[in-house]
């Protein structure tokens, strides 16, 4: 996510904190990389003009030249403005005075609205939402199919009526009430580009559904276009924010950057995979924080008690107390990490490991690993896998051959499991890993 963004801000830092002590020159030096990074990262001119010119005027205000914590002060600037510019605190969702509380999501044809429509009602579901899914896109072929297959993939009900906008709201609105649900997340019809008439079809639709949000799902791959779309689409519709999709690609980050700064309107989600959980609510702190690679704890740890119950919690942290961690637990761990999403992204999430990852060759973080040791384990017995220290050459060669690996695979295997075991016993004191289990 904004990945060359976020090297080239780090280079900018780097060279600023090895100066010790900085001075007036080494701030408009340092001004200078971090503007021609997000102008790079393709944000709003605007934006960037007036955020540096606020970070210098602040950084100066605050004595940092000649200050032994100067440079550090000049990232907490910077990382303040950075937040500023995304929203200073998350926006959630609207709630309706009498549900159902309806979601319109509008955007254009390939922003991945689909898609989003599905993720949003799974987020709400999980939180506790009875989200009903509805079909308005009477133009895109099979676009109706395709939200009925995701409904039926995450067992949420999806309603497809016909007719003009007045009539689908109002069939869309008795069958919320019939079912009960407490959202009604719509997917409109999209075109390739702003048209009076695709505005006209969901100003009517709107009108009828009296929408306590409406939200622009717009691809992060568009960069500044996306803003332009932005402002028509809130002067013709009422936007009441945003929904990004696709941050997990090569996008240059310009869109999140600037589309709060230039509508003023909020950013709710954004979408950082294909897989239908990988949708996040949007918090500014953090994002700024993962921009600038100071990682996202906060978001590992939701992601985590989204995964782990409260049982299992309970079960490993005896386990951490204890010291009886095996490699079914060591299974379990790499299976949970798995679920949370792609590896670069979860190592993003942790402070420090960004950058390690980066250093990394490819094949050292392939995920891939992760299904190879999945096979070892599997192929031990559940005597071998509670008692690792009984295995001898004759169990690794035996083992070796059932998950299709080498005798060194299992030999690499158990070390690592060695190596973790006593890491993970070593912090099981510590706050951040009981904010994971607990």
């Amino acid at each position: 996510m904004l990945e060359a963004l976020t090297q080239k801000l780090q280079s900018a830092f780097h060279r600023l904190g090895s100066h010790g002590t900085i001075t007036e020159k080494d701030l408009d030096e340092a001004m200078r990389e971090v503007r021609i990074a997000l102008l790079e990262a393709d944000v709003n001119f605007k934006v960037v003009r007036e955020s540096i010119s606020s970070v210098r005027e602040r950084a100066l205000g605050a004595g940092v030249l000649s200050s032994l914590t100067g440079p550090q002060q000049v990232i907490a600037i910077v990382q303040e403005e950075l937040v500023h510019i995304l929203g200073d605190s998350q926006s959630g969702l609207e709630s309706a005075p009498h549900p159902p509380s309806v979601v319109l999501l509008v955007g254009l044809k390939g922003s991945g609205k689909t898609t989003t429509a599905a993720k949003l009602a799974l987020h709400l579901r999980k939180g506790g939402g009875r989200p009903l899914l509805v079909a308005a896109d009477p133009h895109r072929v099979a676009a109706s199919e395709q939200l009925q297959a995701l409904g039926r993939q995450l067992n949420i009900p999806v309603f497809g009526g016909d007719g003009d906008g007045g009539h689908l709201a109002r069939q869309a609105l008795a069958e919320a009430r019939r079912l009960s649900a407490s959202f009604l997340v719509v997917d409109t019809a999209g075109h390739m580009r702003v048209d009076e008439e695709m505005l006209t079809e969901t100003a009517e639709l709107k009108r009828h559904l009296s929408p306590s949000d409406v939200l622009l799902v717009v691809d992060a791959m568009t960069g500044q276009e996306a803003v332009h779309v932005a402002e028509e689409f809130h002067q013709a519709l009422g936007l009441t924010g945003f929904i990004i999709t696709k941050m997990d690609g090569d996008a240059r980050g310009g869109a999140a950057l600037s589309i709060r700064a230039v509508t003023g309107l909020p950013i709710k989600f954004i979408g950082t995979g294909e897989k239908t959980d990988a949708l996040e609510a949007f918090h500014p702190d953090r994002f700024a924080s993962r921009i600038l690679g100071m990682g996202d704890v906060l978001t590992l740890v939701d992601k985590a008690r989204e995964l782990v119950s409260e049982e299992e919690a309970r079960a490993m942290q005896r386990k951490l107390r204890t010291g009886s961690l095996d490699l079914e637990d060591f299974l379990h761990q790499f299976q949970r990490v798995r679920d949370m999403g792609p590896l670069s992204q979860v190592m993003e999430m942790i402070p420090g490991l960004g950058a390690a990852r980066r250093q990394l060759a490819a094949e050292t973080i392939d995920e891939s690993q992760i299904s190879k040791i999945e096979a070892i384990i599997r192929s031990m017995t559940p005597q071998e896998r509670h008692n690792p220290q009984i295995i001898d050459g004759s169990r690794r060669r035996r083992i070796a051959r059932g998950s299709g690996t080498t005798p060194q695979d299992v030999n690499q295997l158990l070390n690592q499991w060695r190596q973790a075991k006593k890491l993970v016993e070593s912090m099981s004191g510590r706050r951040d890993l009981s904010r994971l289990f607990g």
